[in-house]
């Protein structure tokens, strides 16, 4: 069997793999949210609160807040999207330093 099939089977499963980690990561974060929320809200209103003062309180989505923070690095990971490094950035980043490498192994011609 040919070296780059496997190689591409092999990186095509990771990625297939990193999906799947990410849409779990994605069903988990919706599931224990709302019932983080539902809880609070249930807890809150059977204290006294009114829905609507419950509802929009910071507390009840600041899980779905902090989480989703990591959330969206899981997912700009998994779909390779970096808005700091592009792969234009890379591009110019490695002929610097080939420059530069170039340059110093001509100082001792």
């Amino acid at each position: 069997m040919d070296t780059k099939y496997l190689d591409k089977q092999i990186k095509a499963k990771k990625r297939v793999e990193e999906l799947k980690g990410f849409y779990w990561h994605l069903a988990s974060y919706v599931v224990v949210n709302l019932f983080i929320s539902t809880m609070k809200i249930v807890r809150d209103m059977s204290d006294g609160e009114a829905f609507g003062e419950t509802f929009w309180d910071f507390g009840t989505f600041a899980v779905w807040f902090f989480w989703g923070i990591g959330l969206a690095f899981h997912a700009m990971k998994v779909f390779s999207y970096n808005p700091f490094f592009s792969k234009e950035w890379e591009e110019r980043q490695i002929q610097k330093y080939m420059e530069e490498d170039k340059r110093e192994a001509e100082k001792y011609r």
